[in-house]
């Protein structure tokens, strides 16, 4: 990290220091302890009560509406209904039918079109506030065929030419989606007004017709003889956001701050989502510094909006603004803030902003707890999070979702499947996040049967088809060793480039490498981008199947396109070079890479070693060290290795010990280099000690080793003692039995070969056959002695052979 990055975050967690100091959390305490006042049920009571009492009811049709209303806006739908019935024969208009309609809807219950039948049925005649009022009804319970049925009813009745029926209408049809009807009703309104106008702009914006939005919007300014006021800025401005439009942004800022309209909080809020949305933050600033009014939906706005742009600092200092003038952050505010901390890796300013929101009353809320779960998650303090968790009362499926990723993330493989489950017993249903966040979980440790269980699930759900989901499942079987039903899965699933390198990555590493090449060349003919991961599993195909042209042709297209100064894609190419035997290419690409990790240094020891240039194997080791380059455990092992082909007896044992000095814990690979270094010095006796006093449980490296240094110096008795154990951990593999058996045979002692022979029988284990390949065209084929490839043309294979 260089100086100036440095001193930006130490300056970001000195603003941050005076943020959540408990003073503030006082002061904001005091400043919001007032409660709101409501008018309550009992009032309305009272009043109805008072009206009795003086003889008023059920004789005034203005108290009765007035009353029915205050019922109905306290959620009392009955005692409105009631008082309507003994006051309804003492009105002689459709006013108190209206009222009681309108009532309906501010209680949220239906009804009110039956109110509407029957006020036809009795031949009370609806008037010009009737058919709003009814509309309303109709679009609050998507009655399309009731509400056009009414519209017909207002024609017939001539209040066609009414512009607050043809407004109501366009609502209501635009509230159905019934966006041509709207148009309709809009073109054939004689007359129109600036609710017209506004309506017609949200209609057209709620449907996601965002130009014509914009036309209609040019239109009303140059022809509709209305200047657009707050409501129609508010309507213009997030499609302008939606479609990044920030140049018709900027000329309705200029008409808003001409017409006095930027002292409007909603309009100014507005205009910060735009440029937050469209990445203008001088703009921004600007017109944040420039509101008259704010609110806390302007705050969060502007918070949002620089953290969005990665300006934190920004955000930081606006938070803080914030407090300083006596704003209590809600859910929205510490929810925002908080991922925020986590891209900057303020993890201890997360815990701080944990303790303000417990101060300010804020742990349980839900999408703060979420959050903070995530934050704990990130930072590695998986009890952290756990804790929040299980805190909180009202878990969500996000919550859930957090909860599992934040095991998983941790290597709590285990965990993170029971959690799935779990949530499934508290009534929470998984959905493709949840699949997402535990797939990897089981790829990981190889959790098959879970993956599958989940596979099952995601079926059922309708999940498995959404592309993330099949990913990785399509991850979660290649990983676990089934590639068969990896590949059966990417059949019949949508397809992008991650699902394309899956598969290519996971047949690289298997005896079908022509799969992963075949694979690659198809994702280039389907137009699909090849990235640093494609081109690596592919080099990764041609080292195992030393397809020395196919390389060198990747390699080439990888010079066109400049991908080849990627650090992985570089050390692809040097393991390609190296495991073709070229290791001169290889060396050309490493002598000009200009960042080097310890991978590429390890290639290249590694390859030198295993062609028997064991000095420059060493020296390049020496030479990493002096570059002050953080070698590993692998780089041991590359070195150890090349003092294992070289047989330097010494300096492999000064290497191993310098590698326990250093408190490298030795691997199953390390030990095997070192039984392998002994036994090709002709230590049997000392490989065999080593052998027995290890830490940990051979493996079928070591005792392969310690076979081959057997079959070299004819040590039968140690030879049978590591064959017995191989037989054992890889009892499939014919060389151990091949190699056992002809050391038998060579001493004479033909009845243990035919013995061993035997055992390879009865368990069914077949020498593999003698395999080679041969590159015609843009495909290479493998065959062993007596086959024929199809479709060869021997022209084209001389030709390119020669």
């Amino acid at each position: 990290m260089n100086h100036t990055k440095s001193h930006h975050i130490s300056a970001l967690r000195t603003r941050l220091s005076t943020i959540f100091s408990p003073k503030f959390t006082h002061s904001l305490s005091q400043t919001h302890s007032l409660s709101q006042i409501h008018l309550s049920l009992h009032r309305t009571k009272q009043t109805h009560a008072s009206a009795l009492l003086h003889a008023q009811l059920p004789h005034s049709i203005s108290l009765t509406a007035s009353l029915i209303l205050g019922y109905a806006s306290h959620g009392d739908p009955t005692s409105a209904r009631l008082l309507f019935q003994q006051t309804v024969p003492h009105s002689t208009t459709a006013f108190l039918w209206n009222t009681l309609i309108r009532g309906y809807s501010i209680a949220g219950v239906g009804g009110g079109l039956e109110v509407y039948n029957q006020m036809f049925r009795i031949g009370v005649r609806p008037d010009d506030h009737t058919f709003p009022f009814v509309l309303k009804a109709c679009a609050d319970g998507c009655e399309v065929r009731k509400g056009q049925e009414v519209h017909g009813s207002s024609v017939k009745l001539g209040f066609e030419s009414d512009v607050f029926v043809g407004n109501t209408l366009l609502w209501f049809y635009g509230n159905c989606r019934g966006l041509r009807d709207a148009e309709r009703v809009f073109d054939e309104m004689p007359e129109k007004d600036l609710v017209s106008w506004n309506t017609m702009l949200g209609v057209f914006s709620v449907n996601g017709c965002w130009a014509e939005v914009l036309d209609l919007f040019r239109e009303m300014k140059l022809r509709s003889g209305f200047k657009p006021n707050a409501v129609s800025i508010v309507s213009v401005l997030p499609v302008c956001a939606d479609v990044e439009d920030q140049v018709t942004a900027g000329k309705i800022h200029g008409y808003i701050v001409k017409v006095g309209l930027d002292c409007q909080v909603t309009v100014g809020n507005a205009l910060l989502d735009v440029y937050g949305k469209c990445g203008n933050v001088d703009a921004l600033k600007q017109a944040f510094g420039e509101m008259v009014k704010r609110n806390l939906v302007t705050w969060n706005a502007v918070i949002t909006s620089f953290g969005s742009k990665g300006h934190y600092g920004d955000a930081l200092d606006v938070f803080r603004l914030m407090i300083n003038e006596g704003l209590k952050p809600n859910s929205i505010t510490i929810s925002s803030f908080l991922p925020m901390l986590v891209e900057l890796e303020f993890f201890k300013a997360g815990r701080e902003v944990h303790g303000f929101s417990i101060r300010m009353g804020l742990e349980t809320d839900t999408f703060i707890a979420n959050s903070l779960i995530d934050m704990y998650a990130k930072s590695g303090r998986s009890t952290e999070a756990s804790n929040v968790f299980y805190k909180l009362d009202s878990k969500n499926v996000v919550s859930w979702n957090a909860m599992v990723a934040n095991v998983a993330q941790n290597k709590l493989e285990l965990a993170a499947v029971r959690l799935v489950r779990q949530m499934q017993d508290y009534g929470e249903l998984p959905n493709s996040v949840t699949f997402t966040n535990v797939l990897p979980a089981c790829a990981r440790i190889g959790l098959v049967r879970p993956g599958k269980e989940i596979h099952a699930r995601s079926i059922r759900m309708g999940c498995a088809l959404d592309l993330f989901v099949s990913n990785a499942l399509t991850d979660m079987y290649v990983k676990s060793g089934h590639l068969k039903l990896a590949r059966n899965l990417f059949n019949i699933s949508l397809r992008d480039e991650v699902s394309y390198n899956i598969l290519i990555s996971g047949y690289s590493q298997t005896s079908d490498c022509l799969e992963s090449l075949s694979l690659f060349s198809e994702m280039q003919l389907m137009g699909l981008k090849q990235d640093n991961v494609s081109f690596m599993g592919a080099l990764s195909a041609c080292a195992n199947l030393i397809a020395i042209k196919q390389g060198k042709e990747i390699h080439g297209f990888l010079l066109r396109k400049l991908f080849h100064i990627h650090l992985f894609v570089c050390n692809s190419l040097l393991d390609f070079y190296i495991k073709c035997g070229r290791i001169d290419l290889g060396r050309n690409i490493f002598d000009r890479m200009t960042n080097k990790d310890v991978a590429s240094w390890n290639a290249m020891i590694m390859g030198y070693g295993m062609l028997g240039e064991v000095d420059t194997a060493i020296d390049l080791f020496e030479n990493m060290r002096k570059d002050d380059v953080e070698y590993d455990s692998v780089s041991f092992i590359a070195v150890l290795s090349a003092c294992s082909h070289g047989g330097l007896l010494e300096k492999g044992r000064k290497y191993f010990d310098e590698l326990k000095a250093r408190g490298i814990e030795p691997t199953q690979m390390h030990y095997a280099c070192m039984v392998d270094l002994l036994g090709r010095a002709g230590l049997m006796e000392e490989a065999a000690e080593l052998i027995k006093g290890l830490p940990i449980v051979p493996d079928a490296n070591i005792w392969g080793a310690l076979l081959g240094a057997c079959r070299i110096y004819g040590n039968l008795e140690l030879a049978t003692w590591a064959a017995e154990h191989l037989f054992e951990l890889k009892p499939e593999h014919s060389g151990y039995y091949t190699l056992l058996s002809n050391m038998y045979a060579e001493t004479g002692r033909w009845d243990d070969a035919k013995r061993i022979r035997e055992l390879m029988k009865s368990r069914k284990v077949k020498k593999s056959p003698g395999c080679s390949w041969v590159q015609i065209g843009d495909q290479a084929h493998a065959f062993v002695v007596g086959e024929k490839i199809e479709g060869l043309d021997l022209g084209l294979w001389l030709a390119e052979s020669g």
